[in-house]
């Protein structure tokens, strides 16, 4: 068996009976990576060593750590590794290194997960495309010449290309989404708040959210409770009969390409034939709350990041560049009042959807659009950009968590979104959700 390309549970289930080796599965990853061009930005070759050996040894002793001791995961570049370079994918942070490991990848190392390395991303995760002529831009799954997806590119590419068994990336309007959906990866949003972030580069502290990318909803949940420092959820005995969902009408097929609308179509078919029962209506609040996105997160971002941009503007893509100068000239009441309005909009959000398991959208409204020609033409950019970025922000916006699965379309995702804090309940509906889609 080729078990660079298994799933992370499943490796962890292989060590623990004795059928694979954390030494060896290690090597076989660092040696991939050494041909496999623009995925990770730098290795980290004698922490992984040292990592795999310590899991290797308790998986002999009987004394493994949980159920991803010694399975390899890659991690996003804007998650502090302690005397490891961490620059989030932008020539303003070159050479910073960190004195200390980011507390998700503190849980992850005490639960036994081995460290390759970190992987390339949108240049400080301000972008969905995943196109970065600063550093590097990972080459999609499908076809090299199409965008990858972002801002966790190189996490979606370590993972589909079998260069890790899961990846840690970060989602503050798409991130982990966009790049799972374009690479026909399972990704996982989680709530904002329920994962912490400390030691985790920020774009935007009041949206940044930390998860997985990976090949099945079950990696995920494992993931997930790994970097959380608990049991995986038991995702057995999952059925999708009974369940209601509901598609949500208006914006999220406005602007819509054919092939994500079909995908995302005979995906719902699929689920009604595995018993959920789908229900279709438009969401009055939504389209009001996502209005609010551009007096939200620019600013922020800006405000995070105004002073180290200003004093070296020249070393930024100059389409980010201009993103975050979007946010300068927001008022400061305007900001206060748009976080009064999305409160509100939240509450009416949850009261209309609480008689729902998880309402369904397409991941992203268009395909992986043309590399080059988003490097070349400015208008493109951006609205391919916005558009990208559109269906994946309602999540953010509203506070969910969101699953993204593959709908057998290629590069065409499905999105559950559940209401705050529910991973755990939406994982399981996912599992069921994956089997009426395989």
């Amino acid at each position: 068996m080729e078990w660079r390309l298994a799933g992370a549970a499943e490796q962890g289930r292989a060590i623990a009976a004795g059928e694979l080796d954390p030494v060896e599965q290690a090597e076989a990853y660092l040696e991939a990576v050494r041909d496999a061009g623009d995925i990770y930005a730098r290795l980290t070759p004698e922490r992984a060593r040292d990592e795999a050996m310590a899991a290797h040894q308790r998986a002999k002793q009987g004394r493994r750590r949980g159920s991803l001791d010694g399975v390899s995961l890659s991690w996003k570049d804007l998650f502090d590794t302690a005397g490891v370079a961490t620059e989030a994918g932008s020539k303003l942070l070159h050479g910073r290194v960190p004195d200390a490991d980011a507390e998700v990848l503190v849980q992850a190392t005490l639960g036994g997960a081995v460290c390759l390395g970190k992987t390339h991303m949108t240049e400080l995760a301000f972008s969905g495309l995943g196109i970065n002529p600063m550093t590097a831009t990972p080459p999609n799954i499908r076809d090299p010449k199409l965008a990858p997806g972002g801002s966790s590119s190189g996490a979606a590419l370590s993972v589909a290309r079998g260069l890790a068994a899961a990846a840690i990336g970060s989602d503050t309007g798409g991130s982990v989404r966009i790049p799972s959906a374009w690479n026909d990866l399972v990704g996982l949003k989680t709530t904002h708040g329920r994962v912490t972030t400390k030691g985790v580069v920020p774009l935007c502290r009041s949206f940044d959210t930390v998860g997985p990318l990976a090949r099945n909803v079950e990696d995920c949940a494992h993931v997930l409770a790994l970097i959380e420092g608990r049991a995986a959820p038991d995702l057995r005995e999952t059925s999708l009969a009974g369940t209601r969902l509901l598609v949500l009408e208006g914006l999220p097929f406005e602007g819509a390409r054919e092939k994500p609308v079909q995908g995302f179509e005979s995906a719902v078919d699929r689920l009604a034939k595995a018993g959920a029962v789908i229900e279709r209506r438009g969401l009055p609040m939504v389209r009001p709350a996502m209005d609010l996105s551009g007096i939200l997160f620019a600013p922020e971002a800006y405000g995070e990041w105004k002073h180290v941009i200003e004093a070296a503007p020249e070393k930024m893509y100059p389409v980010i560049l201009d993103r975050f100068r979007t946010g300068r000239d927001v008022l400061a009441s305007d900001y206060v009042a748009g976080w009064h309005a999305l409160a509100e909009y939240r509450t009416q959000y949850l009261q209309a959807t609480a008689e729902y398991d998880a309402v369904l959208v397409a991941t992203a409204p268009i395909e992986p659009p043309d590399a080059q020609r988003l490097l070349t033409d400015k208008a493109y950019f951006e609205s391919e950009n916005l558009l990208a970025l559109r269906n994946t922000r309602i999540g953010n916006i509203l506070g969910l968590c969101v699953l993204t699965l593959p709908t057998g379309v290629p590069s065409c995702g499905i999105s559950l979104m559940a209401a705050p804090m529910q991973e755990d309940r939406l994982l399981r509906l996912g599992m069921a959700a994956e089997r009426a889609l395989a």
